[in-house]
């Protein structure tokens, strides 16, 4: 081998023998860097915490309470606003339609279809705020039973009536159908259903009902579904001031609300003629606050009082445009879609009778109307102070609605 390659080969060997040390070098001096950093470092921490606790009375102790999680996430989720929507199935009232008869006397009721109730699907949404609810809405309603309205006649001659059904008159049913029951109440057994045009011999009289006599049955039955015959009609002058034979129930802010107020048609004409009726709706109408009050136990004077409140007279748009005094149907958050669309006001005087009577004037159970009972859901006692905290959100309905009263019964 010549002197020349001899010298290459051993300066080759020699680099590559500085660069393994140098390599080397660094493996060591990063493993001393790493030990230093990472082991030292927490060798070091732990004798600073031991060399602390000699002063421990120096040391400020946290008061925090051990972490509820359970009871974090309760109440995050109370705080939170939370919506729910149901679907209830409920009563579909049915809608009276009146009808006017210019050969019956002034003021005479006469039954001419039972009111059959159906049945609907309502869906709402309510809305919760700390658990809560803060409202309630309506969403959306389907009809699964239709219902039956029910009319009813009633007189507009030019005259009235003072003639009293005595035992031994003929009377007939002017109802489609009319049930005759064991005794006169609507909880009493039914004995026989009748139907219009029949005849009944009356055997006794009791309040609103009639003992009668027919070869189809023996029982009892409901004045309103019957009349007497044309030639015992006794009438006077509607004009005249014969006052009604009923007493006037006496005003006052606790008074019982199930009751009739005692005025007499005329009466209510009277106290409904009003300056602030711009619009003659209240008087048009009078004649239907006296009616429900014959039908379904209840101061028609107290649900006028409620229209003049809710409606301002007539002039609210709800009103003047879907014939709802009472607003009935109507939600805070959207009153006016929401609001029930009626034919006419005597749709909404007779509906929201009805509403009072059977949810909020009578507990649970107690007999009403057309055989039907009570479902006193919002019942809370039959006064105005009862009425109000379920009917309405704004706690002064009741003293704004007794202020109307008053100012009707001063009328007097």
């Amino acid at each position: 081998m010549k002197a020349k390659d001899k010298k290459n080969k051993y300066v080759k060997l020699t680099i590559k023998r500085i660069i393994i040390l140098f390599v080397f070098v660094i493996i060591i001096l990063y493993g001393i860097l790493f030990y230093n950093y990472y082991i030292s470092k927490n060798e070091v921490y732990a004798k600073e915490v031991n060399a602390n606790i000699s002063n421990a009375n120096k040391t400020e102790i946290s008061q925090a309470r051990p972490v509820n999680l359970d009871e974090i996430i309760e109440v995050n989720t109370q705080n939170k606003q939370k919506e729910e929507y149901t679907i209830e199935e409920i009563d579909l009232e049915y809608i009276t339609k009146y009808q006017t008869n210019t050969n019956l006397p002034k003021g005479m009721i006469q039954v001419l279809q039972e009111g059959r109730e159906g049945k609907q699907q309502i869906t709402k949404k309510r809305t919760y705020e700390n658990g809560e609810m803060v409202s309630e809405e309506q969403i959306s309603s389907k009809v699964t039973k239709a219902s039956i309205d029910k009319i009813v006649e009633v007189g507009e001659g030019n005259l009235i009536s003072n003639y009293k059904v005595k035992v031994g008159d003929t009377i007939y049913v002017t109802s489609d159908r009319a049930n005759v029951m064991a005794e006169p109440k609507e909880e009493s057994q039914k004995v026989a259903t009748l139907t219009k045009g029949e005849d009944l011999k009356v055997i006794a009289v009791e309040n609103n009902w009639y003992k009668i006599s027919s070869s189809e049955a023996n029982g009892y039955i409901k004045a309103e579904n019957t009349t007497y015959i044309n030639s015992n009609y006794k009438f006077q002058d509607q004009n005249s001031n014969t006052q009604s034979t009923k007493s006037i129930t006496k005003l006052s802010f606790d008074m019982a609300l199930n009751k009739p107020s005692g005025l007499s048609l005329n009466q209510f004409k009277k106290v409904l003629t009003d300056s602030q009726d711009m619009n003659k709706i209240f008087y048009s109408n009078a004649d239907y606050f006296y009616y429900i009050e014959q039908q379904y136990n209840i101061n028609g004077l107290f649900v006028a009082a409620v229209g003049i409140h809710e409606s301002k007279w007539g002039t609210s748009k709800i009103a003047k445009e879907k014939n709802n005094l009472f607003g009935y149907g109507a939600y805070d958050s959207n009153p006016y879609n929401g609001a029930y669309n009626f034919s006419n006001y005597s749709e909404s005087i007779d509906l929201i009778a009805r509403v009072f009577v059977k949810y909020y004037l009578n507990p649970n159970g107690t007999n009403i109307y057309g055989g039907e009972k009570a479902l006193g859901t919002y019942y809370n006692g039959a006064t105005l102070s009862g009425i109000n905290k379920k009917y309405a959100t704004d706690k002064n309905w009741a003293n704004g609605v007794y202020k109307h009263m008053k100012y009707l019964y001063n009328k007097l």
